[in-house]
């Protein structure tokens, strides 16, 4: 299909940049341009504070089932456009076709849970002496500045837009300049839906201007960010100047502890197929494994043969399970931690190097008696890595699984209810699945602790996340 010309989104008008700056968007696949981006002027960031303003005013006084129904509307489109949507998102970030399509689909389904969710958002009243009403009430906070990452340009928009929007605010989103077109067409979903001008706003540009003006305006009530740890820090500061609250989602490096007692093979094939799933790109990713001594080589074994079945190549190809990196910065980065990791002592079982010179192709890598001095270990790899190690004293796991500034998600494999309670209770992570990978779903919370960041996403607490307790205190006289 031919690729759709980015465009801004602001007031609703789908617009370039007002003083005509664009850059190129790459196809990671082999390294084309795809198009021009415009770049964000400080008018046009004005222009989309004011109209943001505006769309919130607007749109708190739209009844909770009209927001719900027009969320369901442009969930509804979603899963309409879905091929053409998924076209667009596996020719900007590289993902495989069918993966791509589910990321969408699972869109589509955090759209339709934060509409129904936002007809709940319950006050309750207080008993209190006769003659006096004491009620707490949940209102909309205001115009909410959003920033969205690459790696998932269609559900993490999305899971954003549906939950503000649900409770009755407005956003102005700065999503990825890596993949503007896949969400642009999200945002596309909700104008065709029936948005109001102003209630969804779509920016891209330079990120360090586009955050120090959205924050800095007294327009935005609040901030929230999926993304790395060092920009989460770096915006929550500005938020904070302003005492403005914040949500971050931020970047994890997720232990994986698999006990002696529990199905062995079961647990490899799982974690192969969820490790490389859009080739390593993304925060809950299983990263850091560790595994009991007796029952080691049976899962690196089974674990290895999984991962041997991978085939790369760009989206399109027919077979194809991981696609490219997103960009030459990960590129590099891959190579780099496993550089130092060999350096260091690890064994390289699988994988571990570039594929062909052009694109951002890197093999499937599994690293063995890994070292605690490699920095793959205390840095987050955000792509196609796996580390297992060996264990013989749990209680040294839960300290090492516990040791960085990571809080994000953890895992746990194990046949033993007493082991598992106890495994569950002592990683410090925000989100832990025991025996599967599947812990961010539309119904349930999802976020970090430590430097993971802090705030949820998903469940009430999603949207709950962007109102602010009234208390109304009534005497009757």
């Amino acid at each position: 299909m031919a690729y759709p010309a980015p465009r801004l989104y602001i007031d609703g008008e789908w617009t370039l940049a007002s003083d005509g700056r664009t850059r190129p968007v790459i196809n990671p696949a082999d390294d084309s341009v795809l198009g021009a981006l415009p770049i964000a002027s400080d008018a046009d960031i004005d222009r989309a504070l004011a109209s943001a303003q505006n769309g919130f005013e607007a749109w708190r006084g739209v009844p909770p089932i009209k927001r719900a129904e027009i969320i369901n509307r442009a969930a509804q489109l979603l899963r309409e456009r879905c091929d053409e949507i998924t076209c667009i998102a596996c020719l900007e970030e590289g993902q495989p076709f069918e993966e791509g399509k589910s990321y969408v689909m699972r869109a589509a389904e955090i759209l339709e849970w934060d509409a129904a969710e936002g007809r709940r958002v319950y006050g309750r009243i207080v008993p209190s002496e006769p003659g006096l009403r004491l009620m707490v009430t949940r209102e909309p906070i205001g115009v909410v500045a959003a920033f969205t990452p690459w790696n998932a340009p269609v559900f993490t928009p999305c899971r954003k837009i549906g939950s503000v929007l649900a409770a009755g605010c407005s956003l102005i989103l700065k999503a990825a300049e890596e993949t503007p077109a896949s969400t642009a067409a999200v945002v596309r979903c909700f104008v065709d839906a029936g948005v109001p001008p102003g209630v969804v706003t779509l920016l891209y540009g330079d990120p360090a201007q586009i955050s120090t003006r959205l924050i800095a305006s007294p327009v935005v009530r609040l901030v929230t960010l999926t993304g790395s740890i060092h920009v989460g820090k770096h915006l929550a500061q500005l938020a904070a100047a302003e005492m403005k609250p914040s949500v971050m989602e931020l970047g994890g490096h997720a232990p994986v502890i698999v006990c002696e007692d529990a199905n062995v093979e079961d647990a490899a094939r799982k974690l192969a197929f969820v490790k490389y799933r859009n080739a390593g790109q993304a925060c809950l990713c299983p990263t850091r494994f560790w595994v009991a001594d007796a029952v080691y080589d049976r899962f690196l074994a089974t674990f290895t043969t999984e991962v041997s079945k991978l085939k790369v190549g760009s989206s399109f190809e027919p077979g194809v399970t991981m696609g490219p990196l997103a960009n030459a910065k990960r590129l590099s980065a891959m190579q780099e931690l496993v550089g130092d990791a060999v350096a260091q002592g690890a064994r390289v079982v699988a994988g571990g190097e570039r594929i062909g010179d052009r694109g951002c192709f890197f093999q499937p890598t599994v690293l063995a008696d890994v070292p605690d001095a490699a920095r793959i270990l205390r840095e987050e790899p955000f792509g196609p890595l796996a580390v297992i190690n060996r264990y013989t004293d749990l209680e040294d796991v839960i300290g090492r699984a516990n040791a960085l500034p990571y809080g994000l998600a953890g895992y746990v494999f194990t046949r033993s209810a007493n082991t598992a309670e106890m495994l569950s209770r002592r990683l410090e992570c925000g989100t832990v699945g025991i025996n599967h990978l599947t812990v961010s779903t539309s119904g349930i919370p999802f976020g970090g602790i430590k430097d993971s960041g802090y705030g949820r996403e998903g469940g009430a607490e999603g949207v709950e996340s962007y109102t602010v307790v009234k208390t109304l205190s009534h005497l009757f006289i």
